[in-house]
């Protein structure tokens, strides 16, 4: 019997609102839980090329939210408008599947690095998460081409963070979270 999806799951996307509003706002307590790090641990790690400016993440993040909600409910839409067993129902309830998976490991990445001071376990949700929404974004775009316009920079984003995540854990002891001593010359 394959994997179904909670009623809850499918029910979520299909208002535009809380579709949109539902990661924004999850995504902020998720943020708003990480400050004390924020302001006090994560100044003290020694820091990977191009890091931007603090006020830049949750810019990008607001946005992001967004248009990852937006992308959820054009594809619950094309999965309610599908035939039953149709190959377009199949695909977009594959596509809600990686979603909700994806926003899963999305929200547990800043826990994991800011509340947990992990960033080697943060390196590996996130290597996680990155395919999951390039896959979404695949599936998404058969589904919906204009989730392509929510999803790709997503994608990217994705892309850079991995990359800093990496770079901070490579500079900080990787799973210690505590700054190299000798990492001026890296």
């Amino acid at each position: 019997m394959p994997f179904q999806l909670p009623a809850l799951l499918y029910a979520i996307p299909r208002n535009p609102a809380i579709a949109v509003g539902l990661p924004l706002v999850l995504g902020f307590i998720d943020g708003t839980g990480s400050n004390g790090s924020v302001k006090t641990w994560y100044p003290t790690l020694n820091r990977p090329p191009a890091v931007p400016p603090s006020w830049a993440f949750p810019a990008a993040w607001t946005v992001l939210y967004l248009a990852m909600g937006w992308a959820s409910h054009l594809i619950v839409n094309k999965y309610d408008a599908a035939l039953p067993g149709s190959p377009m129902r199949a695909l977009a309830d594959s596509a809600l599947k990686l979603y909700w998976g994806q926003f899963a490991l999305n929200m547990l990445w800043s826990p994991i690095f800011f509340g947990m001071r992990k960033p080697l376990l943060a390196l590996l949700d996130i290597s996680l998460l990155t395919p999951c929404a390039f896959l979404l974004t695949s599936k998404a775009y058969q589904v919906d081409p204009r989730t392509a316009y929510c999803l790709v920079p997503y994608c990217a984003w994705l892309s850079y963070a991995t990359y800093l995540n990496a770079g901070f854990a490579w500079l900080n002891d990787l799973g210690q979270g505590k700054p190299k001593r000798d990492s001026k010359g890296l």
